[in-house]
């Protein structure tokens, strides 16, 4: 069992450094210098031209630092009257010497529907109720597990939930091949010659299974996104916080947004927006984030963007895009109780401001606001 202030202490630590190294960046200002091999510490730092080999590239890497595999997704009840959203988040980080290995793991349901967000967090160490296989995608937390189970089609299964309130068995069948942000296998995310990152998504994942809420249980579908990413490094010390969207547009495309926020509020550029076709081919764009709205945290007076207009252009046919990013429900907050880091991530839907018509669903994550990151 863990110490209480000392886990407190590390947990605050290790969000945030998981929080940091999440923000992965296509563009720079100016040229980054090259990468080392390794950090001063001895953690590997991702090489460009890295041929990955699956299934064992799905699982852990230990030699990095840090790694998580991230899935946020849209689900409806089988009567199609009812919408959830669902966040299911494994992270891994070693210790300094990296003879040991944490594992932290956040799971949340939105029932937007009821109009109810619930979540919760766990944080063991690596052993007998934590682990991440290096062969293959094969993880637990506690009773929460992702794992893969046909290698050849690449589906997974999931078993999360919230307490007792809350449960999901859900099968994720890739939709799409899988995509590489970045460049040469490679996403910089600054100048520092450790600051990069491996970055694997599958952008689209058909989603099928069940939903329990209490005594009842609901046949659900939908779709989900999933990230893992792997790295070593942490940010610059003037990025305060960040906000990063994923986008599922009905037309079979979708689109990636991290944008960073340096401590005056403006918008770092590392920050990217990439587009991804029908094929997985990405290609990225400008951007430009203006919050319309904001919501108040009642439990830490934290002021989050409750509602965003994204300027973008489109790659399809060159013209400029004024998307509407509106959340489902205000209130989907992720407090810290376990861990001291408050953000705010939720399901959304994204519509077209010239003619209001709905164009797709997002997911939203929105860091830093109840309190700046210490870098």
């Amino acid at each position: 069992m863990m110490n209480p202030a000392t886990g407190q202490g590390f947990q605050r630590k290790f969000l945030k450094a998981l929080t940091l190294s999440a923000l992965v960046v296509l563009s720079l200002a100016g040229a980054p210098a090259p990468l080392a091999s390794t950090t001063p510490e001895g953690f590997a730092v991702p090489q460009p031209g890295r041929l990955f080999e699956f299934p064992r590239d799905h699982g852990s890497h230990p030699e990095f630092k840090i790694e998580w595999w991230y899935l946020t997704g849209h689900l409806f009840a089988e009567d199609g009257a009812r919408r959830f959203g669902y966040q299911a988040t494994f992270f891994r980080q070693a210790s300094p010497d990296g003879t040991r290995q944490i594992y932290l793991a956040h799971m949340a349901l939105t029932d937007v529907t009821g109009e109810r967000f619930r979540h919760q967090a766990r944080l063991n160490r690596e052993g007998w109720d934590a682990q991440a296989s290096t062969e293959t995608l094969d993880l637990r937390n506690g009773p929460w597990t992702l794992t893969m189970t046909d290698p050849t089609t690449e589906k997974m299964e999931l078993r999360g939930g919230v307490r007792a309130e809350a449960g999901f068995a859900l099968t994720l069948t890739p939709a799409k091949p899988l995509v590489f942000f970045g460049e040469d296998g490679v996403s910089r995310k600054g100048d520092a010659p450790t600051a990069a990152s491996h970055y694997l998504t599958f952008t689209r994942l058909r989603t099928a299974g069940t939903l329990t809420l209490g005594d009842e249980t609901l046949a659900v579908t939908g779709e989900s996104w999933m990230d893992h990413e792997i790295s070593s490094s942490q940010l610059d010390e003037n990025q305060v916080g960040w906000d990063w969207v994923s986008v599922h547009f009905d037309d079979g495309r979708e689109l990636m947004l991290y944008r960073l926020r340096r401590a005056d509020g403006t918008t770092d550029p590392a920050s990217t927006l990439t587009w991804v076709d029908v094929a997985s081919a990405t290609q990225k764009a400008g951007f430009s984030w203006e919050p319309l709205t904001r919501w108040r945290s009642p439990r830490n007076a934290a002021e989050y963007p409750a509602r965003i207009r994204l300027t973008t252009t489109d790659p399809a046919d060159g013209r400029e895009r004024v998307l509407l990013i509106e959340p489902l429900l205000a209130d989907q907050e992720l407090d810290g109780d376990r861990d001291g880091i408050a953000y705010w991530e939720g399901t959304c839907r994204v519509r077209d401001e010239s003619t209001g018509r709905v164009l797709g669903s997002a997911y939203m994550e929105l860091t830093g606001y109840a309190n700046p990151l210490d870098l």
